[in-house]
Protein backbone atom coordinates (compact mmCIF):
# COMPACT_ATOMS: atom_id res chain seq x y z
CA UNK A 1 0.00 0.00 0.00
CA UNK A 2 1.49 3.31 -1.04
CA UNK A 3 1.53 5.86 1.74
CA UNK A 4 -0.08 9.17 0.91
CA UNK A 5 0.97 12.48 2.41
CA UNK A 6 -0.65 15.82 2.04
CA UNK A 7 0.85 18.02 -0.62
CA UNK A 8 3.20 20.62 0.73
CA UNK A 9 4.24 23.31 -1.72
CA UNK A 10 6.94 25.64 -0.47
CA UNK A 11 7.74 28.74 -2.44
CA UNK A 12 10.04 31.35 -1.00
CA UNK A 13 11.08 34.36 -3.05
CA UNK A 14 14.14 33.24 -4.90
CA UNK A 15 14.01 29.53 -4.10
CA UNK A 16 14.12 28.79 -7.79
CA UNK A 17 17.23 30.90 -8.12
CA UNK A 18 19.25 28.97 -5.59
CA UNK A 19 16.91 26.46 -3.99
CA UNK A 20 17.86 27.98 -0.68
CA UNK A 21 16.16 29.91 2.11
CA UNK A 22 16.79 33.64 1.80
CA UNK A 23 17.28 36.27 4.45
CA UNK A 24 19.79 34.30 6.51
CA UNK A 25 23.10 36.05 6.29
CA UNK A 26 25.32 34.87 9.04
CA UNK A 27 28.82 35.02 10.38
CA UNK A 28 31.20 37.88 10.09
CA UNK A 29 34.44 38.12 8.22
CA UNK A 30 37.67 39.69 9.35
CA UNK A 31 37.86 42.83 7.27
CA UNK A 32 41.47 43.35 8.17
CA UNK A 33 44.58 42.44 6.23
CA UNK A 34 44.42 39.33 4.09
CA UNK A 35 47.34 37.08 3.40
CA UNK A 36 48.62 36.87 -0.13
CA UNK A 37 47.77 33.66 -1.93
CA UNK A 38 50.15 30.92 -0.97
CA UNK A 39 50.97 31.59 2.64
CA UNK A 40 51.74 35.12 3.81
CA UNK A 41 51.78 35.39 7.59
CA UNK A 42 49.03 38.03 7.88
CA UNK A 43 45.95 36.51 9.54
CA UNK A 44 42.78 36.02 7.54
CA UNK A 45 39.34 34.77 8.52
CA UNK A 46 37.42 33.30 5.60
CA UNK A 47 33.65 33.40 5.90
CA UNK A 48 32.52 30.23 4.16
CA UNK A 49 28.89 29.87 3.07
CA UNK A 50 27.72 26.34 2.31
CA UNK A 51 24.50 24.35 2.28
CA UNK A 52 24.69 23.37 5.94
CA UNK A 53 24.15 19.96 7.50
CA UNK A 54 26.31 16.94 6.88
CA UNK A 55 27.46 18.26 3.51
CA UNK A 56 29.08 21.30 5.06
CA UNK A 57 30.54 19.16 7.85
CA UNK A 58 32.18 17.06 5.13
CA UNK A 59 33.59 20.19 3.48
CA UNK A 60 35.10 21.27 6.78
CA UNK A 61 36.69 17.85 7.18
CA UNK A 62 37.90 17.40 3.61
CA UNK A 63 38.91 20.95 2.74
CA UNK A 64 39.08 23.40 5.62
CA UNK A 65 41.03 21.30 8.12
CA UNK A 66 43.83 20.40 5.68
CA UNK A 67 44.01 24.00 4.53
CA UNK A 68 44.32 25.49 8.03
CA UNK A 69 46.95 22.89 8.90
CA UNK A 70 49.00 24.07 5.94
CA UNK A 71 48.13 27.73 6.53
CA UNK A 72 47.87 28.32 10.30
CA UNK A 73 47.31 32.05 9.74
CA UNK A 74 43.90 31.27 8.19
CA UNK A 75 40.72 30.48 10.11
CA UNK A 76 37.16 29.86 8.93
CA UNK A 77 33.74 31.08 9.97
CA UNK A 78 31.04 28.77 8.64
CA UNK A 79 27.50 29.83 7.88
CA UNK A 80 24.58 28.87 5.64
CA UNK A 81 22.64 28.94 3.42
CA UNK A 82 24.22 30.52 0.34
CA UNK A 83 21.88 32.91 -1.45
CA UNK A 84 22.45 35.06 -4.54
CA UNK A 85 19.93 37.58 -3.19
CA UNK A 86 22.06 38.01 -0.07
CA UNK A 87 25.15 38.57 -2.21
CA UNK A 88 23.28 41.22 -4.18
CA UNK A 89 22.20 42.97 -0.98
CA UNK A 90 25.73 42.92 0.43
CA UNK A 91 27.33 44.17 -2.78
CA UNK A 92 24.80 46.96 -3.30
CA UNK A 93 25.13 48.14 0.31
CA UNK A 94 28.91 48.06 0.16
CA UNK A 95 29.11 45.75 3.18
CA UNK A 96 30.22 42.39 1.80
CA UNK A 97 30.71 39.87 4.59
CA UNK A 98 31.09 36.60 2.68
CA UNK A 99 34.35 35.36 1.17
CA UNK A 100 33.50 31.97 -0.36
CA UNK A 101 30.03 30.84 -1.40
CA UNK A 102 28.82 27.50 -2.76
CA UNK A 103 26.69 28.10 -5.84
CA UNK A 104 25.65 26.88 -9.24
CA UNK A 105 28.39 27.82 -11.72
CA UNK A 106 25.89 29.43 -14.06
CA UNK A 107 24.62 31.73 -11.29
CA UNK A 108 28.16 32.97 -10.80
CA UNK A 109 28.79 33.24 -14.54
CA UNK A 110 25.68 35.29 -15.33
CA UNK A 111 26.55 37.67 -12.50
CA UNK A 112 30.27 37.65 -13.26
CA UNK A 113 31.96 40.95 -12.48
CA UNK A 114 28.80 42.42 -10.94
CA UNK A 115 27.98 40.22 -7.96
CA UNK A 116 30.96 37.87 -8.14
CA UNK A 117 34.66 38.50 -8.57
CA UNK A 118 36.49 37.64 -11.77
CA UNK A 119 39.12 35.15 -10.68
CA UNK A 120 42.72 34.62 -11.65
CA UNK A 121 43.03 30.83 -11.40
CA UNK A 122 45.99 30.54 -13.75
CA UNK A 123 48.12 28.93 -11.03
CA UNK A 124 45.88 25.85 -10.98
CA UNK A 125 47.12 22.83 -12.90
CA UNK A 126 44.13 22.01 -15.09
CA UNK A 127 45.61 18.93 -16.76
CA UNK A 128 43.37 16.45 -14.96
CA UNK A 129 40.37 18.66 -14.28
CA UNK A 130 37.00 17.85 -15.83
CA UNK A 131 36.12 20.25 -18.65
CA UNK A 132 34.27 23.29 -17.34
CA UNK A 133 35.68 23.08 -13.81
CA UNK A 134 37.46 26.45 -14.11
CA UNK A 135 35.27 29.41 -15.03
CA UNK A 136 35.79 33.14 -15.21
CA UNK A 137 33.98 33.70 -11.91
CA UNK A 138 33.76 30.22 -10.38
CA UNK A 139 35.70 27.08 -9.62
CA UNK A 140 33.94 23.71 -9.66
CA UNK A 141 34.40 21.45 -6.63
CA UNK A 142 32.36 18.30 -7.37
CA UNK A 143 29.75 16.83 -9.68
CA UNK A 144 26.38 16.20 -8.05
CA UNK A 145 24.01 13.55 -9.37
CA UNK A 146 20.31 13.79 -8.53
CA UNK A 147 18.84 10.38 -9.28
CA UNK A 148 15.25 9.31 -8.83
CA UNK A 149 14.84 7.19 -5.71
CA UNK A 150 11.99 5.80 -3.67
CA UNK A 151 11.28 4.33 -0.28
CA UNK A 152 11.29 0.61 -0.88
CA UNK A 153 8.56 0.11 1.72
CA UNK A 154 6.22 2.37 -0.29
CA UNK A 155 5.86 -0.15 -3.10
CA UNK A 156 5.46 -3.94 -3.23
CA UNK A 157 8.70 -5.75 -3.98
CA UNK A 158 9.68 -5.36 -7.61
CA UNK A 159 6.77 -3.05 -8.40
CA UNK A 160 8.34 0.37 -7.92
CA UNK A 161 9.11 2.90 -10.65
CA UNK A 162 11.97 2.06 -13.01
CA UNK A 163 12.04 5.01 -15.44
CA UNK A 164 11.81 8.78 -15.48
CA UNK A 165 8.39 8.44 -17.12
CA UNK A 166 7.22 6.34 -14.16
CA UNK A 167 7.96 9.24 -11.83
CA UNK A 168 5.30 11.24 -13.67
CA UNK A 169 2.79 8.37 -13.99
CA UNK A 170 0.43 8.98 -11.07
CA UNK A 171 -2.03 6.26 -12.10
CA UNK A 172 0.45 3.41 -12.26
CA UNK A 173 2.56 4.75 -9.38
CA UNK A 174 0.40 6.74 -6.94
CA UNK A 175 2.05 8.41 -3.98
CA UNK A 176 3.68 11.63 -2.91
CA UNK A 177 6.58 12.94 -4.97
CA UNK A 178 9.39 15.16 -3.69
CA UNK A 179 11.35 17.67 -5.79
CA UNK A 180 13.87 20.33 -4.76
CA UNK A 181 13.20 23.69 -6.43
CA UNK A 182 16.92 24.26 -7.01
CA UNK A 183 17.63 24.37 -10.76
CA UNK A 184 20.74 22.24 -10.16
CA UNK A 185 18.64 19.24 -9.15
CA UNK A 186 16.90 18.58 -12.45
CA UNK A 187 13.52 20.21 -11.85
CA UNK A 188 13.36 21.20 -15.54
CA UNK A 189 15.30 18.37 -17.17
CA UNK A 190 13.35 15.48 -15.65
CA UNK A 191 9.89 16.54 -16.89
CA UNK A 192 11.27 17.00 -20.40
CA UNK A 193 12.87 13.55 -20.32
CA UNK A 194 9.57 12.10 -19.09
CA UNK A 195 7.77 13.89 -21.92
CA UNK A 196 9.89 12.15 -24.52
CA UNK A 197 12.71 14.61 -25.18
CA UNK A 198 15.91 12.74 -26.00
CA UNK A 199 18.83 13.42 -23.62
CA UNK A 200 20.96 14.78 -26.46
CA UNK A 201 18.21 17.24 -27.44
CA UNK A 202 17.43 18.73 -24.04
CA UNK A 203 19.23 22.03 -24.62
CA UNK A 204 18.07 24.64 -25.19
CA UNK A 205 15.49 23.72 -22.56
CA UNK A 206 11.82 24.17 -23.46
CA UNK A 207 10.93 25.66 -20.07
CA UNK A 208 7.22 26.05 -20.80
CA UNK A 209 6.96 22.40 -21.83
CA UNK A 210 8.77 21.35 -18.66
CA UNK A 211 6.40 23.35 -16.48
CA UNK A 212 3.38 21.92 -18.30
CA UNK A 213 4.64 18.43 -17.51
CA UNK A 214 5.24 19.39 -13.88
CA UNK A 215 1.61 20.53 -13.76
CA UNK A 216 0.57 16.89 -14.20
CA UNK A 217 2.07 15.95 -10.81
CA UNK A 218 1.73 19.26 -9.01
CA UNK A 219 -1.05 18.09 -6.68
CA UNK A 220 0.95 15.09 -5.46
CA UNK A 221 4.35 16.75 -5.14
CA UNK A 222 6.20 18.32 -2.24
CA UNK A 223 8.28 21.18 -3.64
CA UNK A 224 11.05 21.64 -1.09
CA UNK A 225 13.11 24.86 -0.94
CA UNK A 226 16.40 23.03 -0.39
CA UNK A 227 17.93 19.57 -0.28
CA UNK A 228 17.96 19.48 3.52
CA UNK A 229 14.19 20.02 3.68
CA UNK A 230 13.55 17.21 1.22
CA UNK A 231 15.95 14.89 3.05
CA UNK A 232 13.95 15.50 6.22
CA UNK A 233 10.70 14.77 4.37
CA UNK A 234 12.14 11.44 3.22
CA UNK A 235 13.24 10.57 6.74
CA UNK A 236 9.75 11.36 8.02
CA UNK A 237 8.09 9.14 5.35
CA UNK A 238 6.32 12.20 3.93
CA UNK A 239 7.31 11.41 0.34
CA UNK A 240 7.35 8.08 -1.48
CA UNK A 241 9.54 8.89 -4.50
CA UNK A 242 11.85 11.83 -4.92
CA UNK A 243 14.72 13.59 -6.72
CA UNK A 244 17.50 13.84 -4.15
CA UNK A 245 21.23 14.43 -4.65
CA UNK A 246 23.76 11.67 -4.06
CA UNK A 247 25.28 13.58 -1.13
CA UNK A 248 21.90 13.47 0.65
CA UNK A 249 21.10 9.87 -0.22
CA UNK A 250 24.31 8.64 1.41
CA UNK A 251 23.40 9.64 5.00
CA UNK A 252 19.94 8.12 4.55
CA UNK A 253 21.49 4.84 3.44
CA UNK A 254 24.01 5.00 6.27
CA UNK A 255 21.12 5.52 8.68
CA UNK A 256 19.52 2.28 7.58
CA UNK A 257 16.74 3.56 5.31
CA UNK A 258 15.65 1.03 2.71
CA UNK A 259 15.82 3.02 -0.53
CA UNK A 260 15.82 1.99 -4.16
CA UNK A 261 17.73 4.18 -6.60
CA UNK A 262 16.35 4.31 -10.15
CA UNK A 263 19.11 4.37 -12.74
CA UNK A 264 17.37 5.39 -15.95
CA UNK A 265 18.45 8.84 -17.13
CA UNK A 266 20.09 10.76 -14.29
CA UNK A 267 20.65 14.51 -14.18
CA UNK A 268 24.03 15.62 -12.86
CA UNK A 269 25.40 19.11 -12.34
CA UNK A 270 28.63 20.87 -11.49
CA UNK A 271 28.72 22.43 -8.05
CA UNK A 272 31.07 25.37 -7.59
CA UNK A 273 32.54 28.07 -5.41
CA UNK A 274 32.34 31.77 -6.18
CA UNK A 275 33.68 34.83 -4.38
CA UNK A 276 31.31 37.76 -3.83
CA UNK A 277 32.51 41.01 -5.38
CA UNK A 278 34.34 43.03 -2.76
CA UNK A 279 34.98 40.03 -0.48
CA UNK A 280 37.15 41.25 2.42
CA UNK A 281 39.53 38.27 2.16
CA UNK A 282 39.62 37.71 -1.58
CA UNK A 283 43.28 36.64 -1.84
CA UNK A 284 42.98 34.03 0.91
CA UNK A 285 39.67 32.87 -0.54
CA UNK A 286 41.18 32.34 -4.01
CA UNK A 287 44.06 30.38 -2.52
CA UNK A 288 41.67 28.24 -0.50
CA UNK A 289 39.29 27.32 -3.32
CA UNK A 290 42.29 26.52 -5.51
CA UNK A 291 43.30 23.86 -3.00
CA UNK A 292 40.01 21.95 -3.13
CA UNK A 293 40.59 20.69 -6.69
CA UNK A 294 43.83 18.92 -5.74
CA UNK A 295 43.56 15.11 -6.01
CA UNK A 296 43.68 14.35 -2.29
CA UNK A 297 40.95 16.83 -1.39
CA UNK A 298 38.80 15.77 -4.34
CA UNK A 299 39.08 12.12 -3.33
CA UNK A 300 38.21 12.91 0.29
CA UNK A 301 34.98 14.76 -0.50
CA UNK A 302 33.90 11.94 -2.83
CA UNK A 303 34.53 9.40 -0.06
CA UNK A 304 32.46 11.40 2.40
CA UNK A 305 29.53 12.38 0.18
CA UNK A 306 29.51 10.04 -2.80
CA UNK A 307 29.82 12.94 -5.25
CA UNK A 308 31.75 12.54 -8.50
CA UNK A 309 35.28 14.00 -8.62
CA UNK A 310 36.23 16.99 -10.77
CA UNK A 311 39.87 15.84 -10.88
CA UNK A 312 40.41 12.61 -12.80
CA UNK A 313 43.67 12.02 -10.91
CA UNK A 314 41.68 11.58 -7.69
CA UNK A 315 41.18 7.96 -6.66
CA UNK A 316 38.50 7.90 -3.96
CA UNK A 317 38.03 4.73 -1.94
CA UNK A 318 34.26 4.45 -1.76
CA UNK A 319 32.38 2.40 0.84
CA UNK A 320 29.24 0.30 0.43
CA UNK A 321 27.00 3.36 0.68
CA UNK A 322 28.82 5.81 -1.56
CA UNK A 323 29.21 3.11 -4.22
CA UNK A 324 25.42 2.92 -4.46
CA UNK A 325 25.21 6.53 -5.69
CA UNK A 326 28.32 6.59 -7.89
CA UNK A 327 26.89 8.18 -11.02
CA UNK A 328 29.94 7.39 -13.16
CA UNK A 329 30.45 3.97 -11.59
CA UNK A 330 29.01 0.48 -12.13
CA UNK A 331 25.91 1.21 -10.04
CA UNK A 332 24.57 3.48 -12.78
CA UNK A 333 23.15 1.15 -15.42
CA UNK A 334 21.43 3.97 -17.30
CA UNK A 335 22.50 7.25 -18.86
CA UNK A 336 23.70 10.56 -17.42
CA UNK A 337 22.79 14.08 -18.48
CA UNK A 338 25.29 16.72 -17.35
CA UNK A 339 23.69 20.16 -17.19
CA UNK A 340 24.75 22.67 -19.84
CA UNK A 341 26.52 25.41 -17.86
CA UNK A 342 26.75 27.77 -20.84
CA UNK A 343 23.01 27.58 -21.58
CA UNK A 344 22.11 28.20 -17.97
CA UNK A 345 24.61 31.05 -17.71
CA UNK A 346 22.89 32.78 -20.63
CA UNK A 347 19.38 32.14 -19.32
CA UNK A 348 19.69 31.76 -15.55
CA UNK A 349 17.85 34.90 -14.42
CA UNK A 350 14.96 34.52 -16.88
CA UNK A 351 14.51 30.82 -16.18
CA UNK A 352 14.68 31.38 -12.43
CA UNK A 353 11.98 34.06 -12.62
CA UNK A 354 9.72 31.84 -14.73
CA UNK A 355 10.10 28.89 -12.36
CA UNK A 356 9.51 31.04 -9.29
CA UNK A 357 6.34 32.44 -10.85
CA UNK A 358 5.11 28.92 -11.62
CA UNK A 359 5.81 27.73 -8.10
CA UNK A 360 3.90 30.68 -6.67
CA UNK A 361 0.97 30.09 -9.03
Amino acid sequence: MVSRSRTLTITLGLVAVTGLLSGCAGGSADAGSTGAAGGADAPATITFVGYGGGGQDAQIEAWQKPYTEANPNVTFVNTSPPDVAQVKAQVESGSVQWDVMATAPYAAQQNCGTLFEKLDLSAIDQTDLVEGTVGECYLGNWINATPIAYRTDAFPAGEGPTTVADFFDTEKFPGQRGIVTNLQNGILEYPLLADGVAPDNLYPLDVDRALDKLDTIRDVTTFAPNVGALQQAVEADQVDMFLLPDSRLVPLLQGGMDLTIVWDETVASLNAFAIPKGAPNKDAAVDFISSVVEPEQVAKISELLGVAPVNTAAKPQLDEFTKQVEVYGPANTGGTVLQDVDWYADNFNDVSTKLTTWLAG
